[in-house]
């Protein structure tokens, strides 16, 4: 064989074989009566974990080789984003498979987003889920890391009538059965809380391959014979689980809902995977709820660190998934109590609080509350409370100005960066916080409502007037007053009008409670420039006034500017204004003036 012909010869077999390794067929099967999964012709047990670091992407390396630590074997995302593909090659470089979402909106303000999307009579919006579907599929089809597509996540639960459930239903089969034609090597997956998806998918989506299933605590062990009395064949995947719920516990004579122990946290997810899942036979394994950090109500609860802190679900995970105990203990807290029930705020409690660390390394405390009523960010959040004091000595902790029960949280974390906490309740009384009309989180100052596009706490989603002639670059890096970033608005128009809001929450208009507590702000700033001078425009915030809606903005407040080509601060006085909620973060109106113009805006800042 000649040179040439030898090199054309393995140039063919390595592209065959390339072509072979990132289109290996994936399915499911029967094995001896047992569902598994089929990757590269060998047996495939979901040891998953749902993946919370996905915006993380500088340190996407280190979460994979921590993953492999923990013996997860894949991961599963909820929907796609412009991280998507450098993500799925980390997995696929550290040998992680992923069970990638499509997004399907909800019908009504659910668990994961303040939607209320019509399915019964938005056929437009439909479509639009729909082309959006296929593209995904089509665009990550072919990489190496797919293991299965997860087609929606909790709609039926959202979703209020069963006219819009039907509806949804036969959206539903159309993607999946198209997602089939389009690639057959990966099965299709759609998921649900519990079994409110079930009868649906019967009767009305026989695309499906797999049933994936939200659930948590014991509802792991009996969801067999559930799936069984719906004559249920097809093999299921458990796509979310950990500790029982706060929607499985009663509240307290305070109106709280306490969190179950660190220990339970800890044995459910080991003692549940090895007695509750493994054993199933129409069970293909277990994504468990959730490889994340955050620093807000659902973290110490279920995420497997709490501000960058390793709880003791991190390591429950590796002990089910590999059989190892922990490297270094979380500290264990044995008692928490306040030794005060109904007192005024301002107030200094004392706290009783035993802790133990099984290195007995030195421990740090610090304590936190959350009120669960009002908006969905004032119940999600964690606020730090003032205490004084030591484990040795005794400790106390100053009741903050709410009004009602709260949630407090002891936390004690030792030099391993590990960290116990426990809870415990008590009721507040603040006659000023009683008359507060509308209950959404109180902030830190300085309060950023653009910085970096990064964390911020209100979504571009008003828009007003004529704005097909703009576009919005949240990312712009061409032209910056300070950090990486600026907002860039290209108006493409002559002499139409427009309007932009950054609100709270999304794509609302008054209808849901939303927007920020900003009291105590003295100045509402920014810096802006045009791409010539003498731009008119309108800018500052709140949006939506009293008596137009349920929700309103508390204060609205927007200046006449003349924009000129450098950049420029302006500052509003906000001394004497009532900032209790704050629903509008940012608000710009402007027209054309015979001719196109960009607009930068930079650091928003209450202060």
């Amino acid at each position: 064989m000649n040179y040439i012909l030898l090199r054309t010869t393995l140039l063919f077999l390595f592209t065959t074989v390339f072509a072979i390794e990132i289109k290996a067929q994936i399915a499911v099967e029967n094995v001896n009566g047992k569902w598994t999964f089929i990757v590269d012709t060998k047996p495939f047990e979901v040891k998953g974990a749902t993946f919370g670091y996905d915006k993380d992407v500088a340190n996407y390396d280190k979460y994979f080789q921590e993953l492999n630590f923990l013996g997860v074997n894949t991961i599963r995302t909820w929907g796609t984003d412009k991280n998507t593909m450098k993500m799925l090659d980390a997995a696929h470089k550290h040998g992680i498979r992923v069970m990638l979402g499509i997004w399907m909106r909800h019908g009504r303000a659910g668990m994961e987003a303040d939607d209320s999307f019509d399915y019964s009579n938005d056929e437009d919006g439909k479509e639009v889920m729909y082309k959006d579907a296929l593209e995904i599929v089509k665009t990550y089809k072919d990489h190496p890391a797919i293991l299965t597509w997860g087609v929606g996540n909790e709609v039926y639960l959202n979703t209020a009538t069963d006219e819009e459930k039907i509806a949804y239903s036969k959206l539903l089969e159309r993607i999946c059965s198209q997602i089939k034609r389009i690639d057959e090597n990966h099965p299709v997956a759609s998921v649900e809380a519990w079994t409110f998806g079930v009868d649906w998918w019967e009767k009305y989506v026989p695309s499906i391959d797999i049933y994936g299933i939200n659930t948590y605590g014991k509802g792991a062990n009996v969801l067999p014979e559930e799936l069984s009395k719906k004559g249920v064949t097809k093999p299921y995947v458990i796509t979310e689980f950990g500790v029982r719920g706060e929607w499985e516990i009663e509240e307290d004579l305070n109106g709280v809902k306490l969190e179950p122990t660190d220990k339970e946290k800890y044995d459910v997810i080991v003692n549940g995977y090895n007695e509750w899942i493994k054993p199933k036979p129409n069970c293909l394994g277990v994504y468990i709820f959730q490889y994340a950090t955050d620093d807000k109500h659902l973290a110490p609860w279920l995420l497997t660190h709490f501000k960058g802190m390793t709880r003791p679900q991190y390591w429950a995970i590796r002990e089910a998934y590999t059989g190892k105990k922990a490297e270094n203990n979380v500290p264990s807290i044995t008692s928490f109590q306040l030794l005060d029930t109904n007192v005024k705020s301002g107030t200094w409690v004392g706290v009783k609080l035993d802790a133990l660390d099984t290195e007995e390394e030195d421990l740090a405390v610090t304590f936190y509350y959350n009120q669960r009523t009002g908006s969905r960010k004032r119940r999600d959040q964690l606020v730090p409370l003032n205490f004084r004091g030591n484990l040795s000595d005794g400790l106390e902790i100053q009741l903050p100005q709410e009004n009602g029960g709260i949630k407090v949280y002891a936390m004690v974390n030792d030099t391993f960066n590990n960290v116990g906490i426990a809870t415990t309740s008590i009721s507040v009384i603040d006659k000023n916080a009683a008359k507060r009309k509308f209950l959404v989180p109180k902030v830190e100052l300085p309060f950023h409502v653009y910085k970096d596009n990064e964390n911020l706490p209100y979504v571009l989603s008003a828009y007003m007037g004529d704005y097909n002639t703009i576009n919005v670059d949240l990312d712009n890096t061409e032209t910056v007053k300070s950090g990486k970033t600026a907002i860039k608005i290209d108006f493409k128009g002559k002499n139409e009008w427009y309007g932009l809001g950054f609100v709270d929450p999304a794509n609302d208009w008054g209808d849901i409670l939303g927007g920020h507590n900003i009291s105590g702000a003295e100045t509402f700033s920014f810096w802006a420039k045009a791409s010539y001078d003498n731009l008119k425009a309108k800018v500052g915030f709140g949006l939506i006034e009293k008596g137009d809606k349920p929700f309103y903005d508390s204060s609205k407040k927007l200046i006449e500017l003349i924009l000129t080509d450098k950049w420029k601060k302006y500052t509003i006085n906000t001394k004497r204004l009532d900032l209790t909620c704050i629903r509008s973060g940012f608000v710009i109106f402007t027209i054309g003036e015979g001719m196109s113009h960009t607009i930068y805006i930079d650091e928003i800042v209450f202060e």
